[in-house]
């Protein structure tokens, strides 16, 4: 059976999808206009309080002023470090992190709770905390670092420790919406692929990756707009070395120091570049389910 066969098997499973009614008639209840403006409006502060402070950002720097402020070689060095360790290190996090998710999908490991609460963990440890486990792992008298110390590979402190650090935050970003949609996957599918003759492989590369691909995609954007972010793990680990390791928001904390200026722009790219993740993103969700 080939792969043309088996990607009609997910249109006809979406044109079933959408022969359902797209929105069902809500019942009529006494005030509840008057208690959803209510609601409404409560809500203002909390909006505001997000709204605001971002706004703030935008309305303190000129364009100009952000034009000129891009000539200055340590804005463009954390702006070109930023973006070349984020993509690295996304890369490497769908590489290694796919089989992960594919084995948390079918509960492959024997003791699967445990192993999603690992996957969890650097969602909930300070970066502080992150960058010291780290350090104490890769460093020279660390628990693998002297190993590979001897074979004159030195991590911390340089380039690859920035990309190390923006994994460890960042992978299970991917790694949890890849397991889901990888678990929303019908088994159906993919025993009819099998029994069609197809191997495991191909099952993966023609059924699971283009039933999944919306998962696998907004997983990766998430995950780059995180390590893009990526401060304390990164300022223990591999310090703060212009045109080595200083990315972004490690250039905007030494600014707010030095130059108010600096900081301001370099705050500006960031909120841009985490605003059109996240459309990209809601994009993403909104075709799958539309």
């Amino acid at each position: 059976m080939g792969s043309k066969s088996w990607r009609n098997m997910a249109s006809f499973r979406r044109s079933n999808r959408d022969s359902l009614p797209s929105q069902w008639p809500e019942p009529a209840f006494p005030g509840r206009q008057r208690f959803r403006r209510l609601l409404q409006l409560l809500s203002l502060p909390m909006l505001a309080f997000i709204f605001l402070p971002l706004l703030a950002l935008f309305l303190r720097t000129s364009p100009v002023q952000t034009l000129a402020n891009l000539d200055q070689e340590q804005v463009r060095q954390a702006i070109s470090l930023s973006l070349v360790t984020t993509l690295t290190a996304t890369l490497i996090t769908m590489i290694l992190g796919t089989p992960l998710a594919y084995a948390q999908a079918h509960k492959s490991f024997r003791f699967s709770g445990l192993v999603d609460t690992l996957i969890d963990m650097p969602l909930v440890l300070p970066p502080a905390v992150a960058g010291v486990a780290l350090l104490i792992t890769f460093g020279r008298r660390g628990l693998i670092g002297g190993w590979i110390a001897h074979l004159g590979i030195e991590i911390p402190f340089t380039t690859a420790a920035v990309v190390l650090a923006q994994i460890f935050v960042a992978a299970p970003f991917f790694i949890k919406a890849a397991t889901l949609g990888f678990a929303s996957i019908d088994r159906e599918q993919q025993q009819a692929a099998g029994m069609d003759g197809a191997n495991g492989w191909q099952i993966f590369r023609y059924v699971v990756v283009p039933l999944s691909m919306s998962s696998l995609v907004s997983g990766a954007v998430m995950t780059w707009a995180r390590a893009l972010g990526e401060f304390g793990a990164t300022i223990i680990f591999a310090g703060n070395l212009p045109g080595r390791t200083q990315t972004m928001p490690l250039a905007i904390y030494v600014g707010f120091e030095l130059d108010l200026n600096v900081a301001l722009t370099l705050s500006v790219i960031l909120v841009g570049l985490s605003f059109l993740a996240l459309i990209l993103v809601r994009g993403v969700f909104h075709r799958q389910w539309a």
